[in-house]
C-alpha cells in the first residue's frame, strides 16, 4: 500500500517524529542518504508561482540522488481535457514520486488515488504541510524538545497555514492557538479534527479574537501574508486583519525567548514589521532553510514505507 502526505494529520505522532529525526540527521549529514540514486526521477507540478518550495525540493531530490522532473502545469494536458487520474498514471510509471502544488485540495487526493507512487501535497488552498514539517524542525532546533510548548498564529485563520499548523501543531503535542478576526477563522472541521489529536498528544487547540490574548506567555509566534495570490478583496482584507500585526508590542506579550516564524514571502509592513522581521527573534531564514531538510525526510520516510 502506498503511503501519501496530502495534510499534515496523514502522519501519526509517531510517524511524524520519525520524520523530524530523520531531517535533523540530514541537516546534519546532507549527503549521507541517498534513497534516489539511479538516479530516480521524482515529479515536481507547479500550477502556482513559488520560489522556496521550487528550490527546497529541486535540490533536496538532487541530493537524494534523484533526478528532478520540474513541470510547469501550464505547459501540460493538465487542465486541458486529460483527467487527474490519467496523469497520475502516466507519470507513477515512470517516477519515484510525485509533489503537486496546486488549488483545491481534491485535486491532490484524485491524483493520490490513482497514483501508485507517493504523492506529496507541495502546497493547496487548505494546507501546507510541507511548511509545517519545517517549521516543527525549526522549534526543535531552538527549545529542543516541541511537546508542550505553546504557538500562537496571527492573522488569517482561514487559510492553509492555520490549517496545517492546528493539525501539525495538534500532531506534535503543541498548545496551538490561533487568533483571527469574525469572518478569518479556521475550518470548524479542521478544528475539530487538531483537538481530537491534541486530547491525544498532550497539546490543545483553540481559537481566539484577540491577539494580544493569543500571544500572551507563547513560546512562537507565527502569521502569514494576509492577501494571498488571486484574492481580490485586498483591501476589506488589510482593513480586517490590521490589528493582527506582528510587531514589537505583540511580541512583547509573548514568553521571553519567543520565536517568530513566517513562512514568506513576506508582505513587510503589513501582517509583520521590518523591524521584528530581522530582530532577534526571528528565525525565518532557518526555517526557510528547513524547507529542504524536512522535504528530503519526508520523501526518504514515504519511500521507504513501501
Amino acid at each position: 500500500m502506498v503511503t501519501h502526505f496530502l495534510r499534515d494529520d496523514d502522519l501519526s505522532p509517531a510517524q511524524q517524529s520519525q520524520v523530524l529525526d530523520l531531517a535533523a540527521a540530514m541537516k546534519a549529514d546532507r549527503y549521507a542518504r541517498q534513497p534516489l540514486a539511479g538516479p530516480k526521477a521524482v515529479a515536481v507540478l507547479f500550477d502556482k508561482p513559488s520560489l522556496r518550495t521550487r528550490v527546497s525540493f529541486t535540490v533536496g531530490i538532487a541530493e537524494l540522488g534523484g533526478l528532478p522532473l520540474v513541470i510547469d502545469t501550464q505547459t501540460t494536458h493538465i487542465g486541458r481535457g486529460e483527467t487527474i487520474g490519467d496523469i497520475a498514471r502516466v507519470l507513477a510509471r515512470q517516477t519515484a514520486a510525485i509533489v503537486w502544488r496546486t488549488f483545491g485540495q481534491e485535486q491532490i487526493v484524485s491524483l493520490a488515488a490513482a497514483s501508485e507512487v507517493p504523492v506529496i501535497n507541495a502546497l493547496t488552498d487548505e494546507f501546507h504541510p510541507c511548511q509545517i514539517l519545517a517549521d516543527l524542525q525549526t522549534v526543535a532546533e531552538r527549545f529542543g524538545a516541541i511537546r508542550g510548548r505553546t504557538l500562537s498564529y496571527v492573522g488569517d485563520g482561514a487559510n492553509n497555514m492555520a490549517h496545517s499548523y492546528l493539525l501539525g501543531g495538534a500532531t506534535a503535542g503543541m498548545h496551538v492557538r490561533v487568533a483571527a478576526p469574525v469572518g478569518y477563522k479556521p475550518d470548524p472541521a479542521i478544528l475539530t479534527k487538531a483537538q481530537a489529536i491534541a486530547a491525544e498528544t498532550g497539546g490543545s487547540a483553540v481559537v481566539l479574537d484577540d491577539p494580544a490574548v493569543a500571544s500572551k506567555g507563547a513560546d512562537v509566534l507565527a502569521t502569514d501574508v494576509w492577501v494571498s495570490m488571486g484574492q481580490a478583496d485586498a483591501p476589506a482584507r488589510r482593513a480586517a486583519l490590521t490589528p493582527y500585526q506582528i510587531n514589537d508590542e505583540l511580541l512583547a506579550q509573548a514568553g521571553p525567548d519567543a520565536i517568530v516564524l513566517h513562512c514568506l514571502p513576506a508582505h513587510r509592513g503589513e501582517e509583520i514589521t521590518a523591524a521584528v522581521m530581522d530582530g532577534p527573534a526571528s528565525v525565518v531564514w532557518d526555517q526557510a532553510e528547513n524547507r529542504l531538510h524536512a522535504q528530503k525526510a519526508l520523501l526518504a520516510w514515504l519511500l521507504e514505507q513501501r
